[in-house]
């Protein structure tokens, strides 16, 4: 029944929306205890931790042979990124402080590899193993070049964890990741069979759906710094986030089983998807402040995309 399996498909989201923000909120107290960085915390540990989720359906679909769901997920997950996370993020900040040049450069790289599996993508119509491997290059050069240009950010999170408390956390880790691999896969299964019923193609459900889902602990993490008086970090997690779902998420996919999607979607979710991280590079290189404005715009940049993509979804029929 159509019912059942959206109300398990549900339920799934929900279970992998909860598993992903434990598992950030974990790893956030373990980087604290081991007195890690602001930055290594915001831009590798947590950018890493907040991409489990699509980590975990890109893997699933891939091994399912539905690859076109991660890839889907990957793009609404980076548009939401991009958008209504680091959106809402600025808004309850009343404006983010840009306070390295290094950021500015950061938002830049981003829309380079942001377009690099569109190339991929466009050049060979679909992202091969090949092309996997090329992006996990590019991730593992990415992150070797954060860890080299940023031994200048000493600014420690101060925050007090005992033992008792860290062997909590440690618990709480495992159970979480093992909680996001068996909802990512019972996502990816469900979200197979009502495309399928509905015929709707399996990226656009991505698109929407599990990249809403998967998004969440993005914007968990960025709230959480914003109140903590940690703004900058919440940039670095999401400019981290979008390199490693383009790169890790969709690199690892593809060399389990190459992606393939309806082209229509995938050309106008991508371009958008890049023309909005060079509207939020452009925010970010602008000036020493993300302001409020700005996060306004880019809340309602959100609600455009999904304006276009059903506008070209009923053209395509």
């Amino acid at each position: 029944m159509l019912t059942f399996d959206i109300l398990i498909f549900l339920l799934s989201c929900i279970v992998l929306v909860f598993s992903g923000s434990w598992l950030v909120k974990s790893l956030s107290k373990i980087a604290y205890f081991l007195n890690m960085s602001e930055f290594v915390i915001g831009f590798i540990i947590m950018a890493f931790s907040t991409s489990i989720p699509e980590l975990f359906v890109g893997i699933t679909s891939a091994m399912a042979k539905n690859s076109a769901l991660a890839l889907g997920t990957v793009i609404g997950s980076n548009i939401a990124d991009l958008t209504i996370v680091i959106g809402i993020a600025v808004i309850l900040a009343k404006g983010i402080k840009i306070k390295s040049k290094k950021i500015q450069k950061d938002a830049l790289y981003m829309v380079f590899i942001v377009a690099l599996p569109i190339g991929l993508m466009l050049i060979g119509n679909e992202l091969s193993r090949l092309d996997g491997i090329i992006l996990l290059v590019v991730f593992l050069i990415y992150v070797y070049h954060l860890i080299k240009e940023r031994k200048e950010f000493k600014k420690e999170v101060e925050e007090r964890i005992n033992h008792w408390d860290i062997v909590l956390n440690v618990v709480i880790f495992i159970l979480s990741l093992i909680l996001l691999f068996f909802s990512a896969k019972f996502v990816v299964d469900y979200a197979t069979t009502i495309s399928l019923k509905l015929l709707l193609p399996p990226i656009l459900v991505g698109l929407f759906i599990i990249a809403i889902g998967t998004s969440l602990p993005e914007l968990i993490f960025n709230l959480q710094a914003v109140i903590k008086k940690h703004p900058e970090m919440a940039l670095g997690d999401t400019i981290g986030s979008v390199v490693m779902n383009s790169t890790l998420v969709l690199g690892v996919t593809a060399v389990i089983y190459p992606i393939t999607a309806n082209f229509l979607l995938f050309f106008s979710s991508a371009l958008l998807m890049l023309i909005i991280a060079f509207i939020f590079a452009t925010f970010v290189e602008s000036g020493k402040k993300l302001y409020v404005k700005e996060g306004i715009a880019l809340v309602l940049l959100y609600t455009f995309f999904i304006m276009i993509e059903f506008y070209i979804k009923t053209l395509g029929g």
